[in-house]
């Protein structure tokens, strides 16, 4: 039972017309997400998993959907903004039905919960198996269009990454005495993990990739009821090791750069972006960052949606709308940042200019996408 604080929901039938691909898919560029919470569309509806890795439950979706969808929010992420800036449609999940889609417009594999390192969320989508639901799609675009179409739409392609905040979120409990060393070690893991499957993507003739760094961990309402923080206090080491991970996110993805031919890249500064944004909330139109809109504790940050929770009246008012994910208010606010942000959000491109962006097809064309790793196949 919830105790509603005053947020009117109506009900209404779920509009499949949300999610259908776009008419102009010929002229469109492919977007493939890969993701967990944040940039899930529902794909854990699909999945054998528990109610709290679902968001198909009211209230959310209620702002824009007026019907849950799998998203951790009370309307529209990250992705969604993303595409229809693209003129393109609202995200389905991949698992939806994938024998009936080609993907012509690329997929969004995200699920919640997961992980870079495949240990921790064996029983989700982890970055292992995301990678693998790629390069399904790439097969069968080989198969539906051939090898040269379907490698320039896979040169021109982005691919939208958010992944990483899952690893260091059990860090403290999984290594609660952990040396400077061991963090460091830690991170390395995670990101070795992830520039693999940067390399893999690349194979696959993938050039294009836009990076959302992980966000300030330590300062978000779960975290802070989690561990017991104080007002205007954030958990340290939990904001050490999002810092730590982006630095080296950073220094990956220069090294990628120079590695391999005409691969471009843009790593979107979500830490800061939100890190600002929680301590100076007025600055940018929110009532409230410290406390979620739905759940219930001290920082209304756990049980969205489960048993007895409360519910705000305006969740435009409020930055996070549970305990770890922003507002529909909130994450229109970074998407437009993303997609036209200046080099101190994005860089070294925003999305619009990365989607732009015209590869050498002497470099990326298929006849070296095959000689480059011939040892690979």
């Amino acid at each position: 039972m919830k105790i509603s604080l005053g947020f009117h929901f109506c009900v209404s039938i779920y509009f499949s017309q949300f999610f259908v691909s776009s008419s102009s898919q010929e002229t469109q560029v492919a977007f493939f997400i890969i993701g967990d919470s944040l940039y899930d569309p529902g794909n854990n509806n699909f999945l054998n998993v528990t109610t709290t890795s679902k968001a198909n439950y009211p209230p959310y979706g209620e702002t824009f959907f007026k019907n849950s969808t799998g998203r951790f929010c009370d309307g529209r992420l990250v992705p969604d903004f993303i595409g229809l800036h693209a003129n393109l449609s609202l995200w389905r999940p991949y698992l939806d039905q994938p024998e009936k889609h080609q993907f012509l417009n690329g997929a969004n594999f995200a699920s919640a919960g997961a992980s870079v390192l495949p240990y921790i969320s064996p029983e989700l989508l982890n970055l292992v198996v995301q990678l693998g639901l790629f390069k399904n799609v790439a097969s069968l675009w080989r198969q539906e269009l051939g090898d040269v179409e379907a490698n320039k739409r896979l040169n021109n392609a982005v691919f939208l990454i958010s992944i990483g905040g899952v690893d260091y979120e059990v860090f403290p409990s999984d290594y609660p005495n952990a040396t400077a060393s061991e963090k460091h070690e830690y991170v390395n893991w995670v990101i070795g993990n992830i520039t693999n499957t940067i390399t893999e993507i690349y194979k696959k003739g993938g050039r294009k990739f836009a990076f959302q760094n992980v966000g300030p961990l330590g300062c978000m309402p779960m975290f802070k009821e989690q561990y017991n923080i104080s007002d205007h206090e954030c958990m340290e080491e939990l904001l050490e090791m999002a810092i730590l991970h982006n630095n080296a996110l950073f220094n990956a993805n220069e090294e990628l750069e120079i590695k391999l031919l005409a691969f471009k890249y843009l790593i979107f500064d979500y830490y800061n972006l939100l890190y600002d944004r929680i301590k100076h909330s007025s600055k940018y139109g929110f009532k409230v960052a410290d406390i979620a809109c739905c759940g219930k504790g001290a920082y209304r940050a756990i049980g969205c949606g489960i048993g007895e929770y409360e519910l705000c009246s305006n969740p435009n008012e409020y930055l996070f709308f549970n305990g770890g994910h922003l507002s529909e208010h909130g994450y229109s606010q970074v998407s437009k940042l993303l997609w036209i942000g200046g080099k101190n959000v994005t860089a070294p491109f925003n999305m619009k200019q990365l989607i732009a962006l015209e590869l050498d097809q002497e470099i990326v064309n298929f006849s070296d996408y095959k000689s480059t790793y011939a040892d690979d196949e």
